[in-house]
């Protein structure tokens, strides 16, 4: 995060806030399992093997879900070159956009399977040499990171730009907020925000430099 520059720490704050408002509806559609956050999945998946396996069914599936998006965005990235951004986004916004038609159409296994596949691939999006250099839908790194820049600001040597894994972790809590609020109120509507809201990202991911 500290390595970009101050219009792509927003664009990446900005898609946090959209992968926290998708994962605030997922969760609450799925009965508190994730679409975003595989580790708190994975943790379910641990617990549901060592007492009732039969419930281990979910969470598996929202991981493999998850994965084969993460693999999808990376070859769609790989092939992209210089419009990985755009073209990420944009797999991000049709995958929205279909689970907010599933919904629509009352298919509530397509919804999360389209869910769960655009969270995995909307973190392809930030890549330096093949590897991830912002997770926009897990913030330990980013709370981690945050911890030590301010242990180097209260040590006297602070890191510059440190305080921008804040704004990441704001970002998307701020999402999270936003979507649990949408899904209580507008059960129906709210995917359909999220697929516009990924759409105006990938167009704004055109007026960002090209390699990042």
């Amino acid at each position: 995060m500290i390595h970009y520059d101050r219009a792509r720490r927003r664009f990446a704050i900005v898609l946090a806030g959209l992968a926290g408002f998708v994962d605030a509806i997922g969760f609450l559609s799925a009965n508190g399992y994730f679409v975003s956050f595989m580790s708190g999945n994975t943790t379910r998946l641990g617990v549901s093997l060592g007492t009732d396996p039969i419930r281990a069914i979910t969470p598996a599936l929202l991981i493999a879900g998850f994965l084969c998006g993460v693999t999808s965005g990376a070859l769609l990235a790989l092939r992209a070159g210089r419009y990985r951004k755009p073209a990420v986004v944009t797999l991000v916004a049709a995958l929205l956009f279909t689970g907010a038609a599933a919904r629509a159409l009352g298919s509530p296994l397509t919804m999360l399977a389209t869910l769960v596949a655009a969270m995995g691939a909307i973190n392809n999006t930030f890549q330096r040499g093949g590897e991830v250099t912002i997770g926009l839908t897990y913030m330990t790194g980013a709370l981690v990171r945050l911890g030590q820049g301010l242990a180097t600001r209260i040590a006297g040597t602070p890191t510059p730009g440190w305080t921008s894994w804040a704004g990441l972790w704001g970002g998307l809590l701020c999402g999270a907020i936003a979507g649990a609020f949408l899904q209580d109120r507008l059960p129906l509507g709210c995917l359909w925000v999220a697929a516009v809201w990924a759409s105006t990202m990938a167009v704004a991911a055109f007026n960002l430099p090209a390699e990042s």
